[in-house]
């Protein structure tokens, strides 16, 4: 396999289906590559034949056991050196010199990898609603797969925060024997009510609007507006108070608060690039997430986890409380915490990626003992 460069956004010329938002190119381009996985069983029984959207950086090592795995959160894709472009490229925290970095889009997602926008071959048409419910459990099998068609035969680590950090958590509970070390991003152990009640609010906002149809809307006429507000009340989970008060205050024209237009820019510039079916399964994938699910307990699951883990937190998240990161390194028995003292919320491990990048890069460096100054 070659190595893959990492160059900027503005010397690549974006296949049709790349989506631009706020200067980052989502969606498959020239440097992404597919992988036809053949038939996917489902943890909920579907089969499926899928294709898989993925991007390298790197080398794979003689001994096949330098790969660091990406995963991506809700709305992400398989562009991890865009979207968290501080944390990823040469001498950086994840250093592509060092490590080939794999990542993808998940099972289910609507950046090139088979999900709601995918022609379901039974009718000919976007499988919208119909394609069938996906897990953690499921994107990270898939991932599996694709790191043994790479010839990855050892994972120098998993990294990921959100819906990606309860990836890196499947990844050690399932894959102990390949796994050396994880690193869990804003995350716990399984979704708790306050995080299902905020996503079953999202899913509401798009199943009021009136373009909805079911689920079965057509291509040029999606739930824009429902979609919007999804959008709007997930960065409101995705930010804190403190982080409000300082960027708008009471701000505003007269007639609008500046807040109330930052939200509507994010509630439509998301319309613009992502599917509300897709919005909607993967909300709900992220629902099932709970390492408990099959394995007796939470304590049983997380401490049948072997290999070291470095559990980020963010002191200002109010998605996923800095409790639920104490209650990881609790449990995991070769686990250590680090905080991120931030005011931003939970978007703080994409806001201050350069100070994440730092830490995961002195954690991977302690593993593979190299003097950090």
């Amino acid at each position: 396999m070659g190595e893959a460069v990492i160059s900027s956004s503005d010397s690549r010329r974006s296949r049709p289906g790349a989506k631009v938002s706020g200067g980052i190119t989502y969606g498959p381009d020239e440097l992404t590559q597919a992988w036809d996985a053949g038939p996917f069983t489902l943890e909920c029984g579907a089969e499926l034949d899928v294709e898989v959207a993925y991007r390298t950086w790197g080398k794979l090592s003689a001994d096949a056991d330098n790969a660091v795995v990406v995963c991506h959160a809700l709305t992400g894709d398989a562009n991890v050196d865009r979207w968290w472009a501080a944390a990823v490229g040469p001498g950086r925290g994840i250093d592509t010199d060092r490590y080939l970095v794999v990542a993808s889009n998940v099972i289910g997602g609507c950046y090139g990898t088979t999900g709601p926008t995918s022609l379901n071959p039974a009718t000919g048409q976007p499988w919208g609603l119909d394609f069938p419910p996906v897990t953690i459990r499921d994107m990270v099998r898939l991932q599996r797969g694709l790191l043994d068609e790479l010839g990855v035969r050892r994972v120098a680590t998993v990294i990921g925060g959100s819906m990606g950090g309860m990836q890196v958590l499947e990844w050690a509970a399932m894959y102990p024997e390949m796994v050396s070390s994880i690193v869990p991003i804003a995350v716990g152990a399984d979704h708790s009510p306050w995080c299902i009640g905020l996503s079953e609010a999202q899913r509401n906002a798009i199943f009021a609007d009136p373009h909805w149809a079911g689920g079965r809307y057509p291509a040029d006429a999606p739930p824009r507006q429902g979609l919007a507000v999804a959008r709007q009340i997930g960065m409101i989970s995705y930010r804190s108070p403190e982080a409000f008060g300082a960027k708008f205050g009471r701000e505003g024209d007269g007639q609008t608060y500046s807040v109330e237009s930052w939200l509507r820019y994010h509630g439509e510039d998301l319309v613009q690039r992502f599917d509300a079916n897709t919005y909607v399964l993967l909300s709900r994938a992220m629902d099932s997430h709970d390492v408990a699910r099959d394995r007796d307990s939470k304590a049983t699951a997380l401490g049948a986890i072997i290999c070291p883990a470095l559990v980020v937190g963010i002191t200002s998240d109010v998605l996923y409380p800095l409790e639920e990161q104490h209650e990881l390194v609790r449990l995991i028995p070769n686990a250590e915490l680090s905080v991120l003292d931030v005011p931003h919320g939970h978007d703080g491990f994409l806001i201050d990626a350069g100070t994440v990048a730092t830490r995961i890069g002195a954690f991977l460096a302690r593993r593979a003992g190299v003097k950090v100054a």
